[in-house]
């Protein structure tokens, strides 16, 4: 497989998992045509022209020309340059390495992770919080996402990747969104009726259950095992935390227990202020989830792995659920 093939299958897969669902992901592919095509012909130089086709800013290829043929990869939740330089040092011992995949966005698509935080205020709106509201709130904390990440020198990792003739991509919320997705379903089916069952449920998830062996499982933040959970929602994708100030309106929308990656203690606060109970899944158990699911997507209908030797890296342990 091409690497601009693996590429354009979990884009694929991300856009048919994503919780906003098919319309609304055409529709902001159609607005960024739309805001292309109004450029003026000097400004359309910096225009990522890839966005007119993939509608997540933090879902690159990085390095490389993606004509690559690609039968050894090594992924991993963080490639930064060490493991850069680890990719490297492996060659020189005769290791095959074709091209390297990373979950967190590294170079451009890191820079430009605020953009996919804009789809929260569409899946909150699916949940029954106001779209005026969601969007208010969410219009602040994108500035301030974006703000906090224009000084950083983003390029490093992907510079080293450059000079060392080392294919890299990275896939963020294409692989959130498989998380998203599968999880929606898993509570649905299930229908837990109380944060034990909810714990109970993520515990049978392999990557969860890996998690709980690295100290880094599901616990419940907020709440207590034999609390009701009213109603799910699960918080696994849009880029990064949303604002401190939308628990009000989630709790006012019917919404009893959030089931997400990882909260920081300014937005605990809020959610407990606000009688929400939260869930944590695991922060990296939920992207080795994410990304599994999308390694199988992409290799649908082949033998394995579609011939692809995943060698893990980074915090990634390959689980497979092809049949």
């Amino acid at each position: 497989m091409k690497l601009k093939d693996i590429y354009s299958k979990a884009v694929a897969e991300g856009m048919e998992n994503d919780p906003r669902g098919e319309e609304a992901v055409s529709m902001a592919l159609a607005a960024r045509k739309k805001e292309y095509d109004a450029l003026k012909e000097e400004d359309r130089a910096y225009f990522d022209m890839e966005s007119l086709l993939n509608p997540y800013a933090d879902t690159r290829i990085l390095s490389g020309t993606g004509e690559e043929e690609v039968h050894t990869v090594i992924v991993g939740i963080d490639i930064e340059t060490p493991e850069i330089l680890l990719v490297d040092a492996l060659k020189a011992r005769g290791r095959r390495v074709d091209a390297v995949v990373a979950h967190h966005p590294e170079g451009r698509a890191y820079a430009n992770l605020y953009q996919v935080m804009g789809m929260q205020s569409d899946i909150l709106g699916r949940a029954g919080v106001p779209i005026n509201i969601a969007e208010d709130l969410m219009d602040g904390r994108v500035k301030e996402v974006q703000r906090r990440l224009m000084p950083v020198n983003h390029t490093r990792a992907s510079d080293s990747a450059r000079l060392l003739g080392i294919p890299f991509a990275c896939f963020h919320t294409v692989a959130d969104n498989m998380v998203s997705s599968y999880l929606e379903r898993l509570f649905e089916e299930k229908e837990p009726a109380t944060l034990s069952d909810v714990m109970d449920i993520l515990k049978a998830v392999p990557e969860y259950k890996e998690g709980l062996l690295n100290g880094a499982g599901p616990n419940i933040l907020i709440g207590s095992p034999k609390r009701k959970t009213g109603r799910i929602y699960v918080d696994m994708t849009g880029g990064t935390e949303g604002s401190k100030d939308i628990f009000q309106g989630m709790a006012s929308s019917g919404i009893g227990t959030i089931v997400g990656m990882h909260l920081s203690e300014e937005h605990r606060k809020e959610a407990e202020k606000n009688h929400i109970n939260v869930v944590i899944a695991g922060h990296i158990a939920s992207d080795n989830l994410g990304v599994n699911l999308l390694f199988d997507g992409i290799t649908r209908g082949e033998t394995g792995d579609g011939g692809l030797e995943i060698i893990e890296c980074s915090g990634f342990k390959r689980i497979s659920r092809a049949k």
